[in-house]
């Protein structure tokens, strides 16, 4: 984002201005930038949407997903164990920005922001006197940006890294991006339902999207990537941006960039395309989930998951491609680079996606690779980490700093303390509480040592009733049998820790 207007963008935001379309984040703008602290290694956090551990070939997935990325593990320390806070991107995400749980951060609806308690514990804020940039692809992380954006010296907006957009509702309705945009592409796009409000808003709404895409379209046989049905994008432009801005920004610098792809629509490049046809992965059959209503379409959902594994191929090639660009340009000696996720994919139990209330290994079990400064040897941590753990490490490694309000801890190997093998780690997916409210009605899964408990609770679906699984992840990482009928002194004493935890955390609520 420029930082030095010329005459003639001057004169164009004015008549913005005039037009009642000028918003406060142009007046950052105009101020002058304060010097990053001198001194200091850079960071930089690289998060691909929906990306899930469980389909990396780096952790023995049967199709090589990752060629490149297995390769850059090397020189990495990698995270075999490591686990989402909750299992879609508002939650997630926010726990990665603020280093607590959903429970804590209160961010666990579509476009909810974080508690106002943690507008000053943050990544951004806990970066003070570093040079800070952010960019998403996703709307519901573009909410914490926009939340977090006083701690910003460069807030990327949405729509600059998109080919086509829907970026003026965005900024015209801001407090109301959800309402706005189903409202607006009802009336401009053919989306899902196959018809728009008017026909002739449509056409030439259709039209103006052909001339913007042009000969992008032949390089993408499922159509260009896309965010909200046709706000479409390409992982090379973003990545190319990514490249050159971080090489003329101030150091040392925290870069936050939250890139959409693998989420869905899967929509991999040609070089990728049927890649996985008519391969053997082996398809195991799993039992029914309990919210499941039908045995499903195997087929339907294993030509998603070859999708998915291809449009992984993308993420893979382009992760290459800008790790290729840091260390030609000499920044990698100098910067700390993660990658990760907000949350993985389902395709099974008849689910495909994220977002139902199940929380299996596919749809929580996320990467995580910690590149250092210098490294050229590969580190395997397989104790127990939480999404909730990456602010407080990168806090404690750039800065030497706690995050004393994280709920997170430091990370081996640069811990100075021993790993906790009785730690807990949770996951969850919370229905809908108001923010002063307690929670009563969701799925929490605490994993401990080799077993997870699954306890959901408060489901109309479920009679209001609650219902307990528990799975040995170690001895049966498919999650295929659930133990809690044969062990129930073991799973009653978990469930007993996880309804404790619970209760402390619904305590200031009631």
């Amino acid at each position: 984002m420029k930082r030095n207007l010329g005459r003639r963008d001057f004169l164009k935001l004015a008549g913005m201005a005039s037009a009642g379309v000028l918003f406060p984040s142009f007046f950052r703008l105009l101020e002058p930038v304060v010097p990053a602290a001198a001194g200091g290694k850079n960071v930089l956090v690289v998060v691909f949407d929906a990306f899930s551990a469980y389909h990396i070939s780096l952790h023995g997935y049967g199709r090589k997903t990752t060629p490149n990325i297995d390769k850059l593990a090397e020189r990495a320390v990698v995270y075999h164990n490591h686990f989402a806070s909750a299992n879609f991107s508002t939650p997630g995400t926010a726990s990665l920005l603020t280093g607590v749980l959903p429970w804590k951060h209160r961010a666990m609806n579509l476009y909810e922001t974080v508690d106002a308690s943690y507008l000053n514990r943050n990544i951004f804020s806990a970066f003070d006197d570093y040079y800070r940039i952010a960019y998403s692809h996703n709307p519901l992380v573009t909410a914490f940006l926009d939340q977090f954006a006083p701690d910003l010296n460069d807030y990327i907006p949405l729509d600059q890294l998109l080919i086509t957009s829907d970026g003026l509702v965005d900024k015209l309705f801001k407090h109301d991006a959800d309402t706005a945009t189903i409202a607006w592409s009802r009336v401009m796009k053919n989306g899902e339902t196959g018809f728009s409000y008017s026909l002739l808003l449509w056409s030439l709404y259709n039209e103006y999207q052909k001339s913007r895409i042009g000969d992008l379209g032949s390089l993408f046989p499922l159509g260009l990537p896309a965010v909200r049905y046709d706000n479409y994008f390409t992982l090379e432009q973003a990545v190319d941006w990514l490249g050159a801005q971080v090489e003329k920004i101030p150091q040392p610098f925290l870069g936050y960039f939250h890139f959409m792809p693998p989420h869905d629509p899967y929509r991999t490049r040609q070089d990728f395309y049927n890649r996985f046809l008519n391969d053997d992965l082996k398809w195991i059959q799993k039992p029914p989930d309990i919210f499941t209503r039908s045995s499903g379409d195997m087929k339907y959902m294993q030509a998603n998951c070859k999708r998915y594994d291809e449009f992984i191929l993308y993420v893979d090639d382009q992760f290459k491609k800008l790790m290729d660009r840091l260390e030609s340009s000499g920044l990698l000696q100098d910067t700390w680079v993660v990658l990760t996720s907000d949350h993985g994919e389902l395709f099974e139990r008849s689910i495909v996606g994220h977002g139902d209330p199940s929380l299996y290994q596919g749809v929580v079990r996320v990467p995580l690779m910690i590149f250092e400064p210098g490294r050229t040897t590969r580190t395997d941590i397989y104790s127990l980490t939480s999404a909730a753990d990456v602010l407080p490490t990168l806090l404690y490694v750039a800065k030497a700093q706690n995050a004393a309000w994280s709920e997170g801890v430091v990370l081996p190997p640069f811990s100075k303390e021993p790993s906790d093998p009785n730690r807990k780690i949770y996951t969850m997916k919370l229905l809908e509480p108001a923010k002063g409210a307690p929670i009563t009605n969701a799925t929490l899964a605490q994993v401990k040592g080799n077993y997870k408990l699954i306890y959901y609770f408060g489901y109309k679906e479920l009679n209001l009733k609650d219902h307990v699984e528990l799975y040995d992840i170690v001895a049966d990482p498919e999650e295929l049998h659930d133990l809690y009928p044969s062990r129930k002194a073991l799973g009653n004493q978990l469930l007993s820790e996880l309804k404790a935890k619970l209760a402390e955390i619904n305590k200031p609520y009631l």
